[in-house]
């Protein structure tokens, strides 16, 4: 156990954590409170990933990458992913196998529960808390209560993983979960792919959780082989564990999801909604990985771009964008009529690179949809899966994949 003592719910403990992470914009404050205390850093446990201005988009952001990049040559720490050879901080941290079953991890982001998808335990804290961290590789934690979520079932084509956590923040609410651990488990947890798990896990946040997490199967190990040879072990629930509540679902049962402005928790099925858009985006730490990128290619192929919808696709990562070229995708989307463009967070938080003007209706596969998070406080965002967002560029309106046939 990480705090080597035998926790409950509502228990206080210090545990040791694998790794730490910071971003472009939360670093600077975590490097600021870390040089305040004087001492040596835990390097080895720090990963330093600029994401949300890449590229830089002005002035300040500029010196914030700088900041970053300053730090991680003066502490000599060996973990920096450097424009053009990272991505989006979560995908990276899966990427290079700092995420992975039985790992505690923290990030100066609020998405780091995405890693609960491959059985870990990860949370977001703050910049002053990560700057804790880089100093003496542990921190404290209060431990959450849990709330069990039961699955059972195989989704239909082109269901997935967003589509069951829409569905579930739509029942129990933005703060459904409130500082509660999202623990998921059933037969249904073998019939979604990892890229599915970390979709839902990404989204724990958006009901108020802790963190997500799932069990450690054959599809968690396989793909941990991919990115980490060795050094992990998986963790599971105490047969005695007791949870605030449970929750079932039957993802036979379950249709594309869509969020409708101006929170997560606004789901309703995709195909009950008729509006029409301006942009769509296909990106981010919630679904950018290679998996979403041939499903929306799959569901476009033979297919173009509505002429009044202008699409925006962005891979995760470095390694999923190489990906993508090697799988012809890159070209696929643009025959399409997409743009394409590297890793970056850019137009998800509304930094640049796929803003929103006034009244816009964007159709999006990242994660809020608050007032004003990708533009002007007038446009709208309806957050959706892969599917759906590629059926409602090629359709013009909100679509599902069924809707393009015939």
């Amino acid at each position: 156990m990480k705090s080597g003592q035998d926790a409950r719910a509502g228990d206080i403990v210090e545990a040791e954590v694998d790794h730490v992470m910071v971003n472009d914009v939360t670093g600077p404050l975590a490097f600021q409170e870390f040089e305040a205390l004087g001492c040596e850093p835990v390097r080895d446990k720090i990963v330093l990933i600029p994401d949300h201005f890449v590229p830089n988009k002005d002035v300040a952001s500029a010196q914030q990458a700088k900041e970053m990049r300053e730090f991680a040559k003066r502490w000599n720490i060996r973990n920096y992913f450097e424009v053009g050879r990272g991505g989006v901080c979560h995908q990276v941290m899966l990427d290079h196998g700092f995420a992975y079953p039985g790992a505690l991890v923290v990030g100066a982001d609020s998405h780091t529960c995405t890693y609960g998808g491959v059985n870990a335990f990860s949370t977001g804290v703050g910049s002053s808390e990560a700057a804790a961290v880089f100093a003496t590789g542990r921190l404290w934690f209060k431990v959450p209560e849990s709330i069990r979520i039961l699955l059972k079932g195989k989704p239909s084509k082109y269901v997935g993983g967003k589509d069951l956590v829409l569905k579930i923040i739509s029942d129990i609410g933005v703060d459904g979960a409130t500082y509660k651990t999202l623990e998921f488990g059933g037969t249904g947890v073998a019939a979604l792919c990892v890229s599915d798990r970390l979709s839902v896990s990404n989204m724990a946040i958006e009901a108020g959780g802790k963190a997500g997490i799932f069990p450690c199967d054959a599809a968690t190990v396989a793909y941990m082989k991919t990115v980490r040879k060795e050094g992990f072990k998986a963790t599971f629930a105490d047969g005695e564990a007791v949870y605030e509540r449970t929750l079932e679902y039957d993802l036979s049962e379950l249709e594309s999801m869509i969020a409708l402005p101006h929170l997560p928790s606004n789901g309703k099925p995709a195909s009950e909604v008729d509006v029409e858009i301006d942009q769509a985006y296909l990106g981010s730490c919630t679904n950018g990985r290679i998996e979403d990128l041939r499903i929306a290619a799959e569901v476009m192929r033979g297919r173009k771009v509505h002429p009044n919808v202008r699409m925006i696709v962005v891979p995760a990562s470095v390694k999923v964008f190489e990906q993508a070229l090697d799988e012809g995708l890159v070209a696929e989307f643009s025959r399409a009529g997409a743009f394409v463009s590297g890793p970056t967070c850019g137009a998800c938080l509304g930094g640049h690179m796929g803003i929103l003007a006034p009244g816009e209706r964007c159709v999006s596969s990242t994660n809020r949809n608050f007032i004003g998070r990708m533009g002007h406080r007038d446009s709208k965002v309806y957050l959706a899966g892969p599917a759906v967002v590629a059926a409602s560029a090629v359709a013009g309106r909100i679509a599902v994949p069924q809707d393009l046939e015939g």
